[in-house]
C-alpha cells in the first residue's frame, strides 16, 4: 500500500471531522471544506502552513515525534488514531524493520505450538480463539469453533472473518448488529495496514473485498481505525438462539501481531443458559467442527 496515500487520505480525513467549534475557533463564513482549514491546523500546531501542507501530501519521513504530537493533539485523535499516524510515520522513515522489504505471501497455515492449544482447549467457560490483524481465526477451542460454525461452513471464507461479514450473507443473520462488526472489521484491517504496510497478504484481503463488496469499499474509503480490546456483543446462533457476550482481547506476547479473543457470559443470565447449550451442541458435534476447520485452506 503506497505510504504517501495513506498519510493523505488519512490525514484529509481527520482534518475534515474538526470544525472549528471543536478546536476552539470562530466558524465564520463562506467556510468550502468541512473541517478545519490547513492554514488552521497549522496555526494550531505551531507551524508553517507550507510544512503542515507536506506533512499532509503524505510526506512524513523524518519528521520528529514533538511534530507528530502536535498534529495528533490538533486534530484530536484517539489512542488508535494515534498510533496509526506513528506507524504510518515509521513506515515512511523505513524505521520498522518489517517495512523494509514487502513480506512475501505466507506460503502455509500458520499452527498453534501445542501449549497454545492445550491453553485454548482447557477454556471451558467461553469461545476462545487467536486471529491474526487479517481476521484469520488461526486456533480455537470447541467452543468458538461452535459459536464461529457459520464462518468455518464456506470454504469460501477461508476461516477469515471480513470475508464471512462482508461476503456471506449468513453474518447478516449471525450477527444482529451487523453495520457494527462491519466497521469494526475494517477498523482493525486499517489498523494491521498501518502496522505492515506491505502484507501481501493483506493487499490480496482488501483488494478481494473492495473488489467484491460495496459496503466493505465505502467503510475502507474512511480511514477509521480502533483497538479492540473489551465490550459486548450479540450473536445468533444458529442452533442456541441470541446470545450476548463480554469479550476481551489479548495481545500475545510471545506472537506479536496475534490476539487471544475470549467471550464470556454474564452468570444466570439466559446467555450463560444459551452458551451452556452450546457446549453441549458442540461436544456432539466437535469432530465435524474439527473437520470443517481443517478442510478450510
Amino acid at each position: 500500500m503506497d505510504n504517501r496515500e495513506e498519510v493523505r487520505e488519512f490525514l484529509t480525513s481527520r482534518r475534515a471531522k474538526i470544525t472549528p467549534e471543536r478546536a476552539g475557533l470562530p466558524s465564520g463564513p463562506r467556510r468550502r471544506v468541512p473541517g478545519l482549514r490547513r492554514s488552521e491546523v497549522a496555526a494550531l500546531a505551531d507551524m508553517s502552513v507550507e510544512y503542515y501542507a507536506k506533512l499532509e501530501r503524505g510526506n512524513l519521513a523524518g519528521v520528529s515525534p514533538a511534530v507528530l504530537e502536535a498534529v495528533a493533539r490538533v486534530l484530536q485523535l484517539d489512542d488508535a488514531e494515534r498510533a496509526h499516524l506513528l506507524n504510518l510515520a515509521h513506515a515512511a522513515d523505513g524505521s520498522d524493520a518489517l517495512t523494509r522489504r514487502p513480506r512475501r505471501r505466507t506460503s502455509q497455515r500458520w499452527t498453534p505450538h501445542r501449549s497454545l492449544q492445550w491453553t485454548l482447549d482447557a477454556i471451558t467457560a467461553g469461545p476462545a480463539f487467536v486471529r491474526n490483524g487479517r481476521l484469520d481465526v488461526l486456533a480455537a477451542n470447541p467452543l468458538a469453533r461452535a459459536l464461529h460454525a457459520d464462518v468455518y461452513a464456506s470454504p469460501g471464507n477461508q476461516a477469515n472473518l471480513a470475508r464471512f461479514i462482508f461476503l456471506d450473507p449468513a453474518s447478516h443473520s449471525f450477527f444482529p448488529d451487523w453495520d457494527t462488526f462491519a466497521d469494526a472489521a475494517v477498523a482493525i484491517l486499517r489498523t494491521e495496514a498501518g502496522r505492515n504496510p506491505h502484507d501481501k497478504d493483506l493487499h490480496d484481503l482488501v483488494g478481494e473485498l473492495c473488489t467484491r463488496s460495496d459496503e466493505f469499499r465505502t467503510r475502507w474509503g474512511a480511514h477509521n481505525v480502533r483497538n479492540h480490546g473489551t465490550g459486548t456483543k450479540r450473536f445468533h446462533h444458529q442452533v442456541v438462539g441470541d446470545l450476548t457476550l463480554a469479550y476481551e482481547g489479548l495481545e500475545m506476547a510471545a506472537e506479536p501481531g496475534l490476539t487471544l479473543t475470549i467471550y464470556t457470559a454474564e452468570p444466570g443470565s439466559p446467555s450463560a443458559e444459551a452458551l451452556a447449550l452450546l457446549a453441549s451442541w458442540a461436544a456432539t458435534h466437535e469432530a465435524d467442527l474439527s473437520r470443517d476447520t481443517l478442510s478450510t485452506p
